[in-house]
């Protein structure tokens, strides 16, 4: 598995950040890519989900996360549940994960260890880019971008 710093340029998102079960993400998802493609943008980056806690610390209803998707073009706000943010330009641990979506936090351990040899730190939660579908590949074919923000230590 090779692990890298990259620097991450800035970029627009359109997203919905939710409570609950994670069971949620594909219907969630796919409300957010529908509104955007009803746009006059263009959807950039794979899709994503960023997580703010961890189904080991919280219960099911408590689960933090949000999805969504890049995209180039003017959108000065969504719609009552879907935001727009820009993400700016930052430096980020990043590998990619082959193998079940429910699979991939097992390398975060790994990306944390990566980020405090070379001299970083973590600064924020992880994202998960998803680079392919379920619907194209198998299950054990999925790539899966992970990402930590990392700031470098003084």
């Amino acid at each position: 598995m090779a692990i890298e710093i990259k620097t991450i340029p800035q970029y627009q998102v359109a997203f919905i950040h939710q409570k609950g079960s994670y069971t949620q993400i594909p219907e969630v998802l796919g409300k957010v890519v529908g509104w955007l493609m009803t746009q006059d943008v263009e959807i950039q980056m794979p899709i994503y989900g960023t997580y703010y806690n961890s189904p080991h610390e919280v219960t099911e209803e408590e689960l933090d996360w949000e999805v969504g998707a890049a995209f180039t073009g003017k959108l000065k706000e969504g719609t009552e549940d879907i935001h727009i943010k820009t993400i700016p330009e930052h430096q980020a641990v990043s590998t990619i994960f082959q193998g079940p979506y429910g699979e991939a936090a097992s390398v975060y351990m790994d990306l944390i260890e990566y980020t405090q040899k070379e001299g970083y730190q973590i600064a924020g939660a992880p994202l998960e880019s998803y680079l392919n579908s379920p619907d194209e590949v198998a299950e054990s074919e999925l790539l899966t971008e992970i990402q930590f923000p990392v700031v470098k230590i003084q």
